[in-house]
């Protein structure tokens, strides 16, 4: 009897036939090169995002700017009017009339220049007016309608087709109670046209910045991107030319991901190598039951009946235990593995003493351990110790569970007989397919291969000594515990 046997009766469960349903589903979408779905380009998710950055800053900075430069423009502009206006004020008498008057000229020829785009007018309700020889007899309409002792400035459109910058303050000249208003207007055309020339080079200018800037940010995408593409050529390489590992140098930023990419690999290789040593030894199994039909067979031996129905039972136990296994395989990666030590050593022992009904059976340990493993895969280990244990022990059996309680990350379980034990140079030939503790003995040699293969799957493993106790073989069985 094997651990197959002390576990289950055989036959596939709904789980494991929906497990084989959805990896055959996964395997045929990807024969069929369904590709995986995607989020869109990184490259173009860079480009956009520094892109937008781009305009919304040039744009606010652009707007500052404009606003500044405009601003001192039309700074400039106002202070030369002021600049008029003060040497109005300056040579500005009342006359014996009660008029105004220049005690000296302004300097300023285009006063007299009519339609020169430069104004004067002096004026004061109930007064006449003084204006330059600009305006040809047609005053500026000024706003009367407040006082303004500090210089004000505005823009008018009272002469068609001239847009004005009037700046204008409210006085009261010496030896007068009459409050004049004196006001300087000049056209806009050439305010206009600075502030027109200003914005252009500013949009131009920006429009470039704005091009190179993305241009640098599309280059320094490509440039920083160009890592993912050598991983990709060399993923290519490794399907394309057999080379098994990434071992290009690449920057520190995915360097982890190459790591990542050569373990995943190298646990690939490790898959297939497994799957190649457990094909060879579910062949090994199969190849004894066949020899014994086959001999059978050709002998035409009246007992042909029984042997195929006792080595078709062999073989569907090993069938059953290598899907077991394989199903293994898969499981471990999820990292939910999880399984009771103790109520799985008392299934066993029942089973087990059943059939070795002489053999006396003690356990003993921790009843609360736990190990990373799924409960079948240990139910077929134990099975496959114990029940050796028992097959070529002197009549005792102890299993310790937790052996060592202050280790914890790795729990430990010794199975110990009362047998002739195995020489120590025998260690580790022992656990090769096909070798047998006892000839005389019926049995597949199987056992401590299937154990240590298992084992191995979950990051175990078995190791073999002299049991002080009972003087036969102990077998340390050491395995993770479940987090």
């Amino acid at each position: 009897m094997n651990a197959s046997g002390a576990v289950k009766a055989g036959g596939e469960t709904p789980a494991a036939l929906r497990d084989d349903a959805e990896a055959a589903t996964l395997n045929a979408e990807i024969a069929g090169g369904a590709a995986p779905p995607h989020t869109g380009s990184l490259s173009r998710r860079m480009m956009a995002i520094a892109a937008g950055w781009i305009l919304i800053l040039l744009l606010a900075g652009g707007f500052a700017l404009d606003r500044v430069l405009t601003n001192l423009v039309e700074k400039n502009f106002d202070d030369q009017l002021e600049y008029l206006l003060n040497a109005m004020l300056v040579t500005a008498e009342i006359g014996p009339d009660g008029e105004v008057y220049f005690n000296r000229p302004i300097g300023e020829p285009r006063f007299l220049e009519p339609n020169s785009g430069l104004y004067f007018q002096i004026s004061s309700p109930g007064k006449e007016g003084y204006l330059s020889r600009s305006l040809w007899d047609a005053p500026l309409q000024v706003e009367d309608e407040h006082v303004d002792m500090e210089p004000h400035f505005y823009n008018s459109n009272q002469i068609e087709g001239e847009p004005l910058r009037i700046v204008e303050r409210s006085v009261v000249l010496p030896d007068d109670d009459t409050q004049w208003t004196f006001a300087v207007a000049s056209a806009r055309e050439e305010l206009d046209y600075q502030i027109a020339r200003i914005r252009s080079i500013l949009l131009w200018s920006f429009a470039v910045l704005a091009f190179g800037l993305i241009m640098m940010a599309a280059l320094q995408s490509w440039y920083g991107l160009r890592p993912l593409r050598r991983i990709r050529m060399a993923i290519q390489k490794i399907r394309t030319t057999g080379v098994n590992r990434v071992t290009d140098p690449l920057p520190l930023e995915v360097q982890p991901l190459v790591e990542e990419l050569n373990m995943l690999l190298a646990h690939s290789e490790k898959q297939a190598e497994e799957a190649r040593m457990h094909a060879g030894n579910l062949a090994h199994a199969l190849k004894t039951p066949l020899t014994v039909l086959t001999n059978a067979a050709t002998a035409r031996d009246p007992k042909l009946a029984s042997h195929v129905f006792r080595e078709t039972k062999v073989m569907q136990r090993h069938v059953d235990h290598h899907l077991a296994r394989a199903r293994a395989v898969g499981r471990r990666a999820t990292g939910l593995s999880r399984a009771a030590v103790w109520p799985s050593a008392e299934s066993v022992l029942r089973a087990v003493t059943r059939i070795y009904e002489s053999t006396r059976f003690d356990l003993d340990g921790n009843r609360e351990a736990q190990v990373a493993i799924e409960r079948q895969d240990l139910d077929e280990i134990l099975g496959n110790l114990i029940e050796n244990a028992a097959k070529y022990g002197g009549g005792s059996v102890f299993v310790t569970v937790d052996a060592d309680r202050d280790d914890s990350e790795r729990c430990e379980i010794w199975i110990e007989d009362d047998g002739m034990g195995i020489p120590r140079e025998k260690y580790e030939e022992i656990f090769d397919r096909g070798a047998r503790l006892d000839t005389g003995k019926p049995g597949t040699g199987l056992g401590l291969a299937i154990v240590r293969d298992v084992a191995e799957i979950y990051g175990g493993r078995v190791t073999l000594d002299e049991s002080e106790d009972l003087g036969g073989l102990l077998v340390r069985l050491n395995l993770p515990r479940a987090g």
